[in-house]
């Protein structure tokens, strides 16, 4: 099959497929990159580009490998040192295991000055890391005189300092620069002027900037705009101007824009031409000359490797004072120049010879996404320089010796190079909990091994957990995994991979959730016995509640996530910094529940409806079905129940389950045509019935008007490819939570034909029903809801006929619900959600979605991709040093980036807030005020403790939601005489409790004065009582 027609293995990469989308995905599949350089830099570009999906990779070496490359390198072993394997033997095997469908080779024979470059044209890319500035810039301009050019790329890493340089030809064409989704804003007004001013619905912000173009669908009034695209210019958030307008026909009503994406073509200069004046990105706006201070130092290394064959000796005084004068030298012929930067310099020149495994690991993660935009003219390529430097990890290591610096002979000379023995030892003498084995934990847990985090003979320790199973798509980003991991956990296969980098590290691999449940496993004494945690999490909640534990005990905690291109890192340091909690994201917005039952705008609305109809259908009504029958003995004694006229709640439902149960496969098709008649022609002519199509609102405006859309009934077609699929996926599923066999014969077009020419659809009768129009309305629980007396008679008339029909055996007495599973595509799940979404759409004349998107919504998929993650991880693991190291607040950095952008932006972290009480009295998220307590103790005895231990008046005692003592409470005056452990009634085990203490005003009528939890022991010496 010809590569472009080649389908996209979906279960491998669909997390990949919704950052970078199928034209991307095809046309990688049709690229071959050349790799040279299997250093740090190298391999992580290597791990990222095949785990992406190229066509073939070819790596090129010609180094042996040595000591110093463990720990550097995650694919090369102890045996290939002693047995003298080149690096690029030893790697490319390694490497070639991470995707099927990519073919990777080798060379070892050396590229120079003297090489016929000719052989690179059959690649795509070319990738330099580890080669000399000269024959970067041979290949670079071959490379740039091909046609069509060939993409080139190079990296180094030098110790604190790496550089990644691209050049994609004369002109590089980009399909989507941005990779945003275009999204339907609905418009309040278009005014008949010029220029035309449109307004969005709702002060909805419209997201467009000046000069960009957007297409209009839908306009009542003003039809000569639709199909129409106009340039915008912004006015403010929610308005814009669109040029005339003045000649058209007034706005009635409606309408929506779409922003339409437009290619952009890039020019791109050789690295000749850009060595003098670079056009540079600004990471870390703290220090905006920093990449042109480095650009000035790197290049003045590259001559002293000319000059001198070698590279500045470690922590030699000498070399770093002849590459200043270098550096200075240079400086002086750039165009676009910063003043030199000693320091950097000096430090460069101390360190270059050494490797931070986590400096390679986020740039090669910047560097890799590059590549695949180079390939796939997907995504806004770097212009032209990217530097970063980590002077930071180094500065305060100044008063070390210089021998501390030197090499042992061992995996950790590369990293000792840079951070120095002291710092090292400390790493390995760590001991870290890391939350999660996912695609962040599996990078995370790459870096520890090559820094040496947690090593068991220095009484170190990694302790990690995860709950989850190995499944096929986390093979795209988790490296550490391969297929035949697959439903294996994820904790313990990821702890095993880890060894094999680095056998010295003490790796503990739990299978546990880390929340309030196991809270007597993560107990604080577990908390307390480490240094560091470290969050490789997929959801905010969880995220919080590890925050709210590290904060309770005084532990540093390392956040990051990733999505899509887009990545965070956040660094949280006791008394220095905020906390996780201290800052909270608005919560998403719900669909109101009318909308979504009745009057759906646009595709998520349908989509989400579907997977409602699911949840409901085939996981809610099971599980309420078997919670009743296991509540109640027999359908007999149920039917006792009711008659005597007792009321059980989900009685209704359940009967009503039971009387119409299937048993044979056509019943199941039977009921899943009667929901078709029911959800797309039942439902939009009761809604005409109630709404028709000229009713007005109290003011006089049309009750159908955007967003608003009137639905039109679908007639049943069974040679309509969308009708047959939800016929047979919602049999399915029927057939499944009623345990009902069916064969493959069953699912076919003539059978299920069949069997429907014998299905009576009713004669529809509209009911005089009220439709829910209020957006603010809440869902009803229709299973708490009592039963009018007519539905009570129903349903024991119900209940009775079933019991004379012998239909209440106990296997007809329990379902098996069904848990949504998205990434199984022979369940029926996702044929269930997309068909049935796609035909309210069709009902609502809304642009359906297709599969993926359908199921990148319905799952709520998070799209992920390699290079963000590795970038994420990196960053990450250089906040870890900086915490083992005690450094100060200065030192740490956040970091945001979209690699599609490209954009990356180091911020220092948000500064812990002293809050005032009163009277000089302060306190922050990281102080807890203790009292120390005893049997006897009873609450007027900690409210007194607590006023003369931290001189003010407590006056309300929280714990948890439960209220102590609040004086206004009726009855609560007669609690200050019990005791603490009458009132608070602790577990056995437990040793104190947190409470909320509020504080007396200063005058009255104002609010109380909040301060920091108040720890109870309820022991003099804090241990269990």
């Amino acid at each position: 099959m010809a590569a472009d027609l080649m389908e996209i293995d979906d279960s491998l990469y669909s997390r990949q497929r919704y950052v970078l989308g199928d034209s991307a995905m095809h046309q990688m599949a049709r690229s071959s990159v050349f790799l040279s350089g299997m250093g740090a830099l190298g391999v992580e570009i290597a791990k990222n580009i095949v785990l992406a999906g190229v066509k073939a990779v070819t790596l090129h070496d010609a180094k042996l490998c040595e000591t110093w490359d463990l720990g550097s390198n995650f694919f090369i072993r102890k045996e290939d040192v002693l047995s003298q394997r080149k690096r690029v033997e030893a790697v490319c095997p390694r490497v070639a295991e991470l995707n099927p469908y990519v073919q990777v080779d080798m060379s070892a024979t050396p590229v120079d000055e003297n090489t016929d470059l000719s052989f690179l044209r059959k690649y795509q890319c070319v990738i330099l890391t580890e080669s000399s500035l000269s024959l970067q810039k041979r290949v670079n301009k071959f490379c740039h005189s091909q046609q069509p050019p060939i993409r080139f790329i190079c990296g180094d890493a030098y110790g604190i300092c790496v550089r990644v340089f691209c050049d994609f030809g004369d002109e590089f064409e980009v399909s989507d620069p941005t990779g945003e989704e275009s999204k339907e804003i609905f418009i309040q007004t278009i005014t008949q002027d010029n220029p035309g001013v449109v307004t969005c619905m709702d002060n909805q912000p419209h997201g467009l900037e000046t000069g960009q173009s957007i297409i209009f669908r839908e306009v009542i009034g003003m039809v000569e705009l639709n199909g129409t695209v106009r340039q915008v210019t912004v006015l403010s958030p929610y308005s814009f101007a669109i040029g005339d307008t003045s000649h058209l026909q007034p706005h009635a009503h409606g309408g929506f824009f779409v922003l339409v994406k437009t290619s952009k073509t890039y020019r791109f200069e050789t690295l000749e031409e850009q060595l003098c004046d670079p056009q540079v990105l600004i990471p870390d706006f703290s220090k905006p000359e920093a990449p042109l201070q480095i650009h000035a130092a790197m290049l003045a290394l590259d001559t002293f490797q000319e000059q001198h064959c070698r590279l500045p000796n470690i922590a030699c005084l000498e070399d770093a004072e002849a590459l200043l004068k270098l550096t200075e030298e240079v400086n002086e012929t750039l165009k676009n120049k910063a003043s030199v930067n000693p320091e950097l310099v000096r430090w460069l020149s101390r360190t270059a010879r050494g490797t931070l495994p986590a400096l390679a690991a986020a740039v090669g993660g910047i560097a890799s996404q590059e590549v695949l935009k180079a390939i796939t003219g997907k995504f806004a390529p770097l212009q032209q320089w990217f530097y970063l430097d980590t002077i930071e990890v180094v500065r305060p290591l100044q008063s070390l010796s210089v021998e501390e610096f030197f090499p042992k002979g061992d995996r950790y000379d590369g990293l000792r190079a840079c951070i120095g023995e002291p710092l090292c030892l400390e790493l390995h003498k760590l001991r870290v909990f890391m939350v999660g084995c996912g695609a962040i934990g599996c990078e995370m847990l790459k870096n520890f091994a090559l820094l040496g985090v947690g090593l068991a003979k220095s009484s170190g320790e990694v302790c990690i957990t995860d709950p989850d199973l190995i499944e096929k798509s986390n093979l795209n980003r988790q490296f550490l995994f391969r297929p035949h991991h697959i439903q294996k956990p994820k904790s313990t296969t990821a702890a095993e991979a880890t060894l094999d980098i680095n056998p010295d590290l003490q790796v503990d691999a739990h299978l546990h959730k880390v929340c309030p449940a196991t809270e007597s496993i993560y107990n604080d004494s577990f908390y307390s016995s480490l240094h560091v945690v470290v969050t490789a999490l997929d959801n905010v909640e969880a995220r919080r509640y590890v925050d709210s534990r590290c904060v309770s005990n005084q532990t540093p905690l390392l956040d990051s996530g990733t999505m899509g291109t887009k990545g965070h890192t956040e660094i949280i340091v006791p008394n220095l910094t905020e906390s996780y909690n201290s800052h909270r994201d608005p919560p998403e917005e719900e669909i109101p529940f009318c909308t979504l039952k009745s009057f759906p705008s646009v595709i998520e609305h349908t989509i989400q409806w579907a997977r409602d109809k699911f949840e409901s259908a085939f996981a809610h009504k099971p599980s309420i079905y078997n919670s009743f029958w296991q509540t109640h003995s027999s359908a007999e004694a149920v039917l006792q129940k009711m008659q005597a006229g007792e009321s059980l709640e989900g009685s209704f439902q359940v009967i009503k389950l039971l009387s119409r149960r299937p048993i044979q496969w056509e019943q199941c098709v039977a009921v899943a045509r009667l929901k078709f008649e029911k959800y797309f022609k039942r439902k939009a002519l009761q809604l005409l019935h109630s709404f028709p199509l000229d009713t007005r609102l109290k003011d006089g405006s049309l009750f159908w008007q955007s967003p608003k859309r009137p639905p039109a009934p679908i007639e049943f077609d069974l040679k309509d490819s969308l009708h047959f699929t939800f016929i047979v996926s919602s049999a399915r599923l029927f057939a499944g939570i009623y345990n009902i066999p069916y064969s493959e014969k069953d699912l076919s077009e003539e059978e299920v034909t069949r069997v429907l020419s014998d299905v009576d659809i009713p004669e529809y009768r509209p009911s005089e029903k009220c439709i829910e129009t209020d957006e603010t309305a809440r869902k009803p629980d229709h299973v708490k809801m009592p039963l009018s007396s007519e539905e009570e008679r129903e349903v024991i008339a119900q209940l009775e006929q079933t019991i004379v029909a012998d239909r209440v055996a106990p296997e007809r007495l329990e379902m098996i619900p069904l848990q949504f599973e998205k990434d199984d595509d022979s369940n029926g799940h996702i044929d269930f959600v997309t068909s049935a979404s796609s035909l309210r759409a069709r009902m609502y004349s809304i642009e359906p979605a297709d599969r993926l998107k359908t199921k990148r919504i319905a799952g709520k998929i998070i799209p992920a991709i390699a290079t963000a993650t590795a970038a994420v991880a990196g960053l990450v693991a250089l906040e870890l040093i900086k915490v083992v190291g005690g450094y100060g607040f200065e030192s740490f950095r956040n970091c945001f980036f979209n690699l599609a952008i490209p954009v990356a932006v180091l911020t220092e972290p948000a500064p812990v807030q002293q809050a005032l009480i009163k009277n000089n009295i302060y306190f922050t998220i990281w102080d807890c005020w203790t009292i120390f307590g005893h049997e006897d103790f009873t609450l007027s005895d900690f409210m007194n403790a607590v006023r003369e231990k931290y001189m003010i008046e407590p006056i309300m005692v929280v714990h948890g939601v439960k209220m102590l003592y609040v004086p206004v409470m009726p009855g609560h005056s007669k609690r200050l005489k019990l005791t603490m452990q009458k009132l608070i009634k602790p577990a056995a085990d437990r040793r104190y409790v947190d409470l909320t203490v509020s504080f007396a005003p200063e005058a009255d009528g104002d609010d109380d004065l909040p301060g920091p939890p108040v720890r109870y022991y309820f022991s003099p010496d804090g241990k269990t009582p």
